[in-house]
């Protein structure tokens, strides 16, 4: 594969000092944020049943995957800019991109892991659900990644392609995992039910960030800043654009995986019969 299919173009928009610290005291949080979530869920496993416990397990590799690759977005984050004159501007070291797809690749089939876990389903449907989304998955983030790393506004109607066949894997993940987090309400036991009935809202708004996230990034005037050719008044917007994908796609991680995780913790415990020893 080529450079430009990992990193995101290595002409980065100028930015302001409060875009660029924006940008990089939220990857700061998200890497505290997966880091204490992945503590806690880790030695949470004790004060649940042992049929639970696996899902907690999962729960907390997910974040700690998380962790992981935004500790390596903010180094190229730090990398990609250096204090110039009052303000930010590349260096010439492209921002590497690819971690977070690389994270989305391991941890969102993962996160599909942990919530039919937690939901104790059938054998034979928990397996058919659990391929199901793990296909779509992969779809999602295979369609998504080409529009992502497009840096050139003449292509905005590629990126927009991209982006709308990603959306068909995504849009059936929310409509499966919506029917099924329903259909599972009545066999749940009473505390868990209003836990599940919250998780189904939390993976809607949290998930919605993402392609919201996405459009933003992917403006005609966002893909002229990335790639080093927006003029002086659309670089100012397109600047805005690329900032606000990364936030927002920083935001939509930490609810998704860290507040999510903490949401299985509360379901399995609500589920367990008694607390479990150390």
């Amino acid at each position: 594969m080529t450079e430009g299919l990992f990193l995101l173009g290595s002409a980065m928009p100028d930015l302001s000092l409060v875009q660029y610290n924006s940008v990089d005291n939220i990857f700061s949080m998200t890497v505290a944020t997966m880091g204490a979530a992945a503590l806690f869920l880790f030695m949470s496993r004790a004060h649940v049943d042992s049929e639970y416990r696996p899902a907690l397990l999962v729960s907390g590799l997910v974040v700690s995957i998380a962790c992981y690759h935004y500790f390596m977005i903010r180094h190229s984050w730090h990398d990609a800019y250096a204090l110039v004159d009052g303000g930010y501007k590349g260096t010439g070291a492209a921002f590497n991109d690819f971690y977070r797809y690389a994270d989305w690749i391991l941890t969102v089939p993962l996160l599909m892991v942990e919530l039919v876990a937690v939901l104790r389903l059938p054998a034979a449907k928990a397996t058919n659900l659990l391929t199901r989304l793990v296909i779509a998955a992969a779809l999602m983030i295979a369609l998504g990644y080409p529009g992502e790393v497009i840096a050139d506004p003449s292509r905005w109607s590629e990126r927009v392609m991209w982006g709308v066949l990603s959306s068909i894997p995504f849009f059936y993940i929310l409509y499966v995992l919506w029917t099924e987090l329903t259909n599972s309400l009545e066999t749940q036991p009473p505390a868990a039910r209003r836990l599940l009935e919250i998780a189904r809202l939390v993976i809607v708004i949290t998930w919605a960030v993402y392609p919201i996230a996405y459009a933003l990034g992917g403006t005609p005037e966002a893909l002229a800043a990335k790639a080093g050719t927006a003029n002086a008044a659309s670089g100012v917007v397109g600047a805005g654009g690329v900032v606000a994908l990364q936030i927002g796609y920083a935001i939509a991680d930490m609810t998704a995986k860290a507040g999510f995780g903490v949401l299985i913790y509360l379901i399995a415990k609500s589920k367990s019969t008694k607390t479990a020893s150390a």
